[in-house]
């Protein structure tokens, strides 16, 4: 190894883990946009089976 070097301190062995503090949040929005996503496509076809529901109840009559 190089003498000069004796002064460095590695705080982590693998270029993963020093990457991980910055995709960490670039991961958390993107979660938290796929829950919504998922949360208002099924709140959409709820109401779409309602509507559905109340047409036919309103033909029943």
């Amino acid at each position: 190894m190089n003498a000069g070097e004796d002064h460095v301190d590695v705080l982590a062995d693998h270029s993963v883990l020093l990457a991980i503090p910055a995709f960490l949040p670039a991961l958390l929005v993107v979660g938290v946009v796929v829950f919504i996503a998922v949360r208002d496509r099924r709140g959409d076809h709820d109401d779409e089976r309602h509507d559905d529901a109340e047409d036919r109840d309103e033909e029943l009559r």
